[in-house]
């Protein structure tokens, strides 16, 4: 397996394009994304917990139930949700480009995000559509360009992988900067791949990576009304099916992983007003649960993440975390770290301070990437989460992210 260029286009038969429609004010800002199979393409999804839900995922939801798509069509700058007339909106847009594509409208899937509670108005984007499918090319760019709302960078990535001695391609796209503290996935993630397998191993393999990878990022401790992940295998890369697991299953449930994690990065590094990624490492557990619970309580800590703004080793926030995780953790066995490539500084052994260098410290935190070592000595299960500083801009970004 290795990386490639390409993205959501890297795998055969796929293209997409975007363009600005005007449902956001800013004319330099790309609003209407498409994501386009000239195959149909096998898919599945997975979506937000969150009991208020954009009206997308209930179209999604049923456009996709008997496990397939062809299309992806995605606005931004209006979640779509909380309107009253919002599943006739994102059915719409749905019709739209069945129309303009000659598909069928139920092998679409449609996404929203952006400001929530403020009516959708369909006149921008079906006056977009036209155009935006005459776009349609083998680039993932403008597409991921059209998605990002608070997002400083684009978010691609792709790789290639054999099954059984056949090349197959697979990548991805991603949104998200703020109000992500996901339980299924993040905001928006849209994953193509040419690689030949049914739609019910496909969900399998989706909703197991998620566990390791979406599930484990948070910037801010808000969970999305519109996180959604989707994936479209069409296999033109041509290998036979993967119906069962075994081997193949397994080779691809590595690749679609390279590329989440991939993307879990980018996203806590490019959370809202961040400075630096966080990557918390778990070792030691006596459970995967113990480990998950650890590793997210600390990178969710508002103390912790202020300290690493400030590249303060305050490693005091960080047995704090772990203590009212509520984890199965005996807190006189915990050893904790900090590194990046400046270096790596221990700071507690045992439950207990250690003496250490502040100077060393402060190089080691003053990086963009900082990793926290937590070692419970308990058990042999481990975990990752990601996560991000907080900073002045993140206030100030949502402060006025509606006006």
């Amino acid at each position: 397996m290795k990386q490639i260029s390409g993205g959501i286009c890297a795998a055969k038969g796929f293209t997409a394009s975007g363009v600005h429609c005007g449902i956001r004010k800013n004319k330099t800002k790309k609003d209407l994304a498409l994501i386009f199979s000239e195959k149909k393409a096998n898919a599945a999804c997975v979506y937000t917990t969150n009991l208020v839900k954009g009206a997308p995922i209930t179209v999604t939801k049923n456009n996709v139930s008997d496990g397939c798509a062809q299309a992806v069509i995605c606005n931004s700058g209006n979640a779509n949700t909380c309107n009253a007339n919002g599943i006739e909106i994102a059915e719409e847009m749905c019709a739209l480009i069945s129309k303009e594509l000659n598909i069928s409208e139920k092998d679409i899937i449609v996404a929203s995000t952006g400001v929530i509670g403020q009516t959708l108005d369909i006149e921008p984007i079906a006056k977009g559509v036209p155009s935006l499918v005459k776009e349609l090319k083998a680039e993932s760019e403008d597409a991921a360009a059209a998605i990002m709302t608070t997002d400083t960078v684009e978010k691609i990535v792709s790789y290639s992988f054999e099954i059984c001695g056949v090349e197959c391609k697979i990548g991805g796209i991603a949104k998200g900067s703020g109000m992500i503290h996901p339980n299924m996935a993040t905001m928006l993630v849209f994953v193509t791949t040419d690689c030949a397998i049914s739609s019910e191993m496909l969900q399998k393999a989706l909703s197991e990576d998620v566990k390791d990878s979406f599930n484990m990022v948070s910037v801010d401790g808000d969970t999305s009304t519109n996180d959604m992940v989707s994936v479209m295998a069409n296999g033109m890369a041509g290998n036979e099916e993967i119906t069962a697991e075994g081997a193949e299953f397994d080779e691809f449930c590595k690749a679609l992983n390279a590329v989440t994690t991939h993307l879990c990065r980018m996203i806590a590094g490019d959370g809202e007003g961040a400075t630096k990624l966080l990557e918390c490492i778990v070792t030691g557990a006596n459970s995967k649960e113990t480990a998950v619970t650890v590793s997210k309580s600390v990178i969710c800590s508002s103390l912790f993440k202020a300290a690493m703004f400030g590249a303060d080793a305050n490693w005091g926030r960080v047995l704090c975390a772990i203590g009212y995780s509520g984890a199965d953790v005996d807190v006189n066995k915990v050893d904790v770290a900090f590194k990046s490539v400046a270096g790596e500084v221990k700071v507690c052994k045992n439950g207990a301070g250690i003496d250490f260098s502040e100077e060393i410290a402060k190089e080691v935190l003053t990086e963009k990437e900082i990793q926290v070592l937590i070692e419970l000595n308990s058990g042999d299960a481990s975990a990752t989460a990601w996560g991000c500083d907080l900073t002045y801009d993140y206030v100030k970004i949502n402060g006025d992210y509606r006006t």
